[in-house]
């Protein structure tokens, strides 16, 4: 896989504690992210805290009471071995074994995998698109400007063809635009319009990628398609939340319906076959 800058959101360099002299600012701001995400999914637990790079008291009393949440004695130092607990989601995300054989399949098992794991953004410094789960997507960007769903899908694509032994750039380069996605699929005759999808919704398949169109060269959101019925397709996307919008919170499983929207779609046939 091209897309591991995971493992670094998975690894602290040392043990690190209120006041510990191997403290790293770096680590303890990962510390208090995934603490946080933690309490979002466990809102029963207080262990969202500041993420300000400060192992302070506030922080030692979230450890705790993460690992009273799961059983482990509560000394308020995070070790790597628990720091690896507390990130067990993204490990799960990226590193469970995908078993299907047909490449369009393995698209799907990979995005499913990642629902699963409830990826979220988190606001650091007043910065949204922020957090483990945005860097690990846009290989270590994150902040306001950085909209990551192109950085999710292509994600995707490279576990899936990473199982085969193929690359994502024989289908697109590597991007984090939906515009070059987009432009790229009109030079190579992948990238089918929203009026021929809607004369023919056959040309889609699972495992395609969704472009929205903002204007005739202009997309500004992307997602991987998963199920069509109708006139509607299902669809796992990031940055995205209940509303769909292009620059929401997380990776979520949607429907929408492709005839009252602008939908282009991008064929990964180059891949398949």
């Amino acid at each position: 896989m091209k897309k591991d800058t995971y493992k670094k959101e998975m690894t602290i360099k040392n043990s690190q504690q209120k006041n510990g002299a191997l403290n790293n600012r770096a680590d303890v701001r990962k510390i208090q992210s995934w603490l946080t995400l933690f309490s979002i999914q466990n809102p029963h637990v207080a262990s969202a805290t500041a993420i300000d790079g400060d192992f302070g008291k506030a922080t030692e009393k979230a450890v705790k009471n993460f690992q009273e949440s799961i059983n482990v004695p509560t000394d308020g130092i995070i070790t790597q071995k628990l720091f690896s607990i507390l990130c067990s989601d993204m490990k799960y995300a990226f590193e469970k074994p995908l078993r299907s054989n047909n490449l369009r399949d393995l698209v799907l098992e990979s995005a499913e995998n990642h629902v699963k794991s409830h990826p979220l953004e988190l606001v650091i410094k007043g910065e949204s698109n922020s957090g483990p789960w945005v860097r690990s997507y846009m290989d270590g960007h994150q902040g306001s400007e950085w909209f990551w769903c192109m950085g999710f899908v292509q994600t995707i694509i490279d576990q899936a063809c990473s199982k085969q032994g193929k690359s994502l750039t024989k289908l697109m380069p590597w991007t984090y635009s939906c515009d070059t996605a987009g432009t790229t699929g009109l030079e190579k005759g992948l990238l089918s319009r929203y009026t021929q999808i809607r004369k023919n919704p056959n040309i889609m398949k699972p495992g395609d990628v969704f472009l929205i169109q903002k204007s005739k060269y202009d997309w500004f959101h992307t997602g991987i398609i998963t199920h069509i019925d109708n006139d509607i397709i299902e669809t796992i996307e990031g940055n995205t939340n209940r509303e769909g919008s292009h620059n929401g919170i997380a990776v979520m499983k949607r429907t929408r319906n492709y005839r009252k929207s602008k939908i282009d779609v991008f064929s990964i046939n180059p891949i398949v076959n």
